[in-house]
């Protein structure tokens, strides 16, 4: 008898996502209808050539139509991920699988030999349909390892602060990058980042605003690219950034996490609202002097008294002129767990902010010619602070 593993995730995957491990006995002992395939799952974090030597979870699956065990760890795997993307630029964790069988003989269990996997990695995001299963998570993006969506050509204002992620952890034989090399009109220069096998930090963060500290660009340009390098072998698509002058409203600059667990942002430079709006709960309250010698009342006295008084601010923004290319990154704003608008660039002062909209009808350039698109977002710090 011999037990194999069959079908493994990708070594990076989405853990919001399915992490599917099939395992399968070659001469399966089904004379017992007892008969079970165990997975023992191991996680930790810290770097990746560390390990955790006792079982986190033991899964357990009888055998399917097909005498094969199929066992998917996504939601143990994303409980561990619990940090906040602001808080934890690299958040992943690793884990693997330690698979046997067992069957019930007797009042006692007879087990099977072992069978280890190697060791996987798992980052707070989440595949999109029609993804295969087990899709390497360079294949996620033609940009990678710049985690993100694109689109390819965006823009920025020269105040813009704001860095993203960059993935140099290893993901199936693909290079790992050295640098993110920038490229304007008049010039190229080179931001290193550096990743090993026992590093805490598989993802780093590179500047993608011009006033960011380490930002390599000087001097006047219109426009900035920004693309991955392994040496002197480029990795993945760059990301062409054209720069726009301010318009005449207030800029709201917006970002948020998207399905690689790292940040994109958008500035949304046309007219925005803001609104407040209380809410309020009240009681009648007992009226009188009752624990006194004679019964009367104060003037100041109210049949109508509130005792929850909160409030709940809002704000609307409304993008520029779009091209279609951003449709993709504008759906993971709507699904976006963390959402933060940058209150004040320069002091990294963000606010927490949540989405309400809904709903939201998607142009194209052919049918549209223009594409605007408007968003309402709820504070997530009220102006009342309660504890």
């Amino acid at each position: 008898m011999a037990l194999s593993i069959t079908q493994t995730p990708a070594l990076v995957s989405l853990a919001q996502s399915p992490i599917i491990f099939t395992v399968s006995e070659s001469t399966p002992v089904y004379t017992s209808s007892s008969f079970q395939y165990v997975g023992d799952l191991y996680y930790w974090t810290g770097s990746m050539q560390s390990s955790a030597s006792v079982a986190d979870y033991t899964l357990v699956k009888f055998p399917n139509t097909s005498d094969v065990g199929i066992f998917d760890f996504n939601r143990i795997i994303n409980s561990t991920l619990t940090s906040l993307a602001i808080a934890n630029t690299s958040n992943v964790t690793y884990f693997a699988l330690d698979f046997y069988w067992q069957f019930l003989s007797g009042s006692s269990y007879v087990t099977g030999s072992h069978i280890k996997s190697g060791t996987f990695k798992a980052l707070d995001g989440y595949g999109v349909f029609q993804e295969p299963i087990s899709q390497n998570i360079s294949s996620a993006s033609v940009h990678w390892p710049l985690m993100t969506s694109g689109p390819a050509t965006q823009s920025a204002f020269l105040t813009n602060y704001g860095t993203s992620g960059v993935w140099g952890g290893a993901n199936g034989g693909a290079p790992v990058p050295t640098k993110v090399v920038y490229s304007s009109s008049i010039q190229s220069a080179d931001y290193s980042v550096s990743f090993t096998t026992a590093s805490t930090a598989q993802i780093q963060q590179y500047p993608i605003g011009p006033l960011q500290a380490g930002f390599p660009l000087s001097g006047s340009y219109d426009s900035f690219t920004i693309q991955a390098y392994s040496g002197s072998t480029a990795l993945g698509q760059s990301i062409k950034y054209d720069i726009v002058c301010e318009q005449k409203y207030p800029n709201v600059r917006i970002k948020w996490k998207n399905r690689f667990g790292q940040f994109d942002y958008m500035n949304f430079d046309m007219v925005n609202k803001q609104s407040f709006s209380t809410q309020r709960k009240t009681y009648q309250p007992q009226l009188g002097t009752w624990e006194s010698s004679t019964f009367g009342y104060q003037n100041y006295d109210t049949a109508n008294q509130a005792y929850i008084v909160d409030s709940k601010q809002t704000i609307i923004v409304n993008s520029n002129w779009l091209p279609e290319a951003y449709n993709d990154i504008l759906k993971q704003l709507l699904v976006a767990e963390e959402i933060y608008w940058v209150y004040d660039e320069a002091s990294e002062d963000v606010r927490p902010i949540t989405i309400i909209t809904e709903n939201i009808q998607f142009k194209t350039g052919v049918v549209d010619k223009v594409i605007q698109y408007q968003f309402e977002f709820q504070f997530g710090q009220p102006y009342k602070l309660i504890m």
